[in-house]
């Protein structure tokens, strides 16, 4: 068991809600945070964007990163929604467990 950290930017809190407790509920995530306060630049369809956002902090593992990538891309506002899983490299023995049983 791999556990993994995916990060996705959302629009609003109740988009960041809504896909927190879907992620949870259908086990694909053990836990999501939510950071407010992010602002992102970036260039979509030839623009400079600068707009809010909030931070998901999605802890699963590895070995569901596709059915929750599958969920997350239903489910999204975005049309091309940010997604980057990071491996973790190391974790308390009872996180592990945990993670294990949530997801």
């Amino acid at each position: 068991m791999e556990p993994t950290v995916i990060l996705c930017t959302v629009p609003s809190e109740e988009s960041a809600r809504q896909i927190a407790q879907t992620l949870v509920e259908e086990r694909l995530a053990a836990c999501v945070s939510i950071v407010p306060g992010v602002r992102s630049i970036y260039r979509w369809q030839g623009n400079i964007c600068d707009d809010p956002e909030l931070l998901l902090l999605i802890k699963t593992r590895r070995e569901r990163f596709a059915r929750l990538l599958r969920r997350l891309q239903e489910i999204h506002p975005y049309e091309v929604p940010e997604v980057q899983a990071l491996g973790v490299n190391e974790s308390a023995p009872s996180f592990l467990a945990w993670l294990q049983e949530a997801t």
